[in-house]
């Protein structure tokens, strides 16, 4: 499951990069202090999934920690990405992450 996990993130940043959402500059660290969800009030949704979802999957996977149970990314896409050229193959990758995850995953988040 850990190799199609990280199979999926892989499509996932190739997608991001296609769509043009990929920002080549770093962040600025303190956006990541925030204490919302998807940090929405520091970072637009496709930068969170680049500097904080995707790097931290693939961390618990490297260190062998176990993925949440459950996790529910595909209806902030499916706001985020409204309207976008590329929101069907963003938000279909979003729903494979989820669902893979989700019934493979062994603890919560």
């Amino acid at each position: 499951m850990n190799q199609q996990v990280l199979q999926h993130l892989a499509e996932l940043a190739d997608q991001l990069k296609q769509a043009k959402l990929w920002q080549s500059e770093p962040i600025d660290m303190t956006a990541l202090a925030s204490t919302q969800p998807f940090c929405c009030d520091t970072l637009r949704f496709e930068q969170w999934l680049q500097f904080v979802f995707i790097p931290k999957i693939q961390q618990m996977i490297n260190e062998e920690q176990p993925l949440p149970t459950s996790i529910a990314i595909t209806p902030m896409a499916e706001i985020a990405f409204a309207g976008h050229v590329q929101q069907h193959a963003l938000i279909s990758i979003l729903k494979q992450i989820d669902t893979v995850i989700s019934q493979g995953g062994t603890s919560s988040c």
